[in-house]
C-alpha cells in the first residue's frame, strides 16, 4: 500500500428472510422451502466486488438480535429484507435498529401465482394452507412498513416475483449499484488545488459538509507542490502525453506547439500528484 493510500474494502450487503417458528412442525417441508429461496436470493445478490452476508431464515426475536449484531459486526452498508412468508414484526424490527443501514424489502413470490390446478388437487387442507404460506410474502409487508414508519426507520420496497421478474431485479441491482457510489465515495480521497475567483459565489464548498455528507477525505494541497513536479516531467513523458492528446481531442491548428506542449507538462504533473 502506497504512503497515504486508502483501502476500499468490498461493499458488504446484508441478507435476511423471515418467517413464524410456529409453522415448522405444522407444516411439513416449508422451513426448507423458504431456505431454499433466501439463499437463492443471496446467490443472485453476488456480484463481483461485493460480499453477500447471508444469515438466512429469522423465525424468533432472538435470532432477530443476534442477526442485527451480526450485521452491526460485519459492518454492512446495505440490508435487504426478504419476506418469504408470514412473520411477526418483532423478528424484523431488531435486526434493523441496530444494523443502522438502509433496508430494501423484498415483497417477492416464487411466481406470479399459485398453481390452482395443481393447488386444488391436494385435497388436504393443512398441505394447502402450507403451500399458501409460501406465496404470501405480500401479507407480511404492510405489518412491517408500519412498525418502521412507527419506529422511524427509512425503508424501501421491491415488489415482484423471485423467478421470471427482470424489472424486480434490475430495480434489486440498482440498489447494489448505487450502495457501490455511496461506499466508494465514503473512502473517497480527493486533493484540493487552488483559490476560487473572487466573487463567484455559486462555487464556493463547504468542504466539512462534503465529508459529513459523503465520507471521504480531502487533502489541501499546494500550487507549489504541483510546480515542484512539473520541473521534473521528462521530454518523453511530455511526448507520450502529447499522444494522448491528439488521440482524445480535435485539436485546431492555430493551438501553438508551445501551448500544447506546456499543457502536457502540467497534465503528466498533475497525474502523478493524483
Amino acid at each position: 500500500m502506497m504512503p497515504g493510500q486508502i483501502v476500499i474494502p468490498e461493499l458488504k450487503v446484508g441478507l435476511f428472510g423471515i418467517g413464524l417458528k410456529a409453522y415448522w412442525e405444522q407444516f411439513e417441508g416449508l422451513e426448507k422451502r423458504l431456505r431454499v429461496y433466501i439463499d437463492e436470493v443471496g446467490n443472485r445478490l453476488g456480484k463481483p466486488g461485493v460480499e453477500i452476508i447471508n444469515v438466512g431464515l429469522i423465525d424468533t426475536p432472538e435470532k432477530a438480535f443476534e442477526a442485527g449484531s451480526r450485521f452491526r459486526r460485519e459492518d454492512v452498508d446495505l440490508v435487504f429484507l426478504y419476506v418469504t412468508t408470514y412473520a411477526l414484526s418483532s423478528t424484523v424490527l431488531p435486526v434493523i435498529k441496530k444494523a443502522k443501514v438502509p433496508v430494501i424489502v423484498l415483497n417477492l413470490a416464487p411466481d406470479a401465482a399459485i398453481d390452482y390446478t395443481s393447488f386444488n388437487k391436494l385435497n388436504d387442507r393443512k398441505t394447502m394452507t402450507g403451500e399458501w404460506l409460501a406465496y404470501c410474502s405480500a401479507c407480511a409487508v404492510p405489518e412491517i412498513a408500519n412498525v418502521f414508519r412507527r419506529s422511524g426507520v427509512p425503508f424501501y420496497q421491491v415488489t415482484g416475483t423471485l423467478n421470471n421478474d427482470p424489472i424486480a431485479w434490475q430495480e434489486i441491482e440498482d440498489w447494489i449499484s448505487a450502495a457501490k457510489v455511496v461506499h466508494i465515495m465514503y473512502y473517497n480521497r480527493l486533493g484540493l488545488m487552488g483559490n476560487y475567483y473572487g466573487g463567484m459565489l455559486d462555487i464556493y464548498s463547504n468542504l466539512t459538509l462534503h465529508c459529513a455528507t459523503l465520507g471521504g477525505h480531502i487533502e489541501i494541497i499546494e500550487v507549489d507542490e504541483l510546480s515542484a513536479v512539473r520541473l521534473l516531467v521528462t521530454d518523453e513523458e511530455i511526448m507520450e502525453k502529447l499522444n494522448v492528446f491528439s488521440e482524445s481531442f480535435d485539436i485546431q491548428p492555430d493551438c501553438s506547439a508551445d501551448e500544447l506542449e506546456r499543457a502536457a507538462r502540467t497534465s503528466v504533473a498533475l497525474d502523478q500528484i493524483v
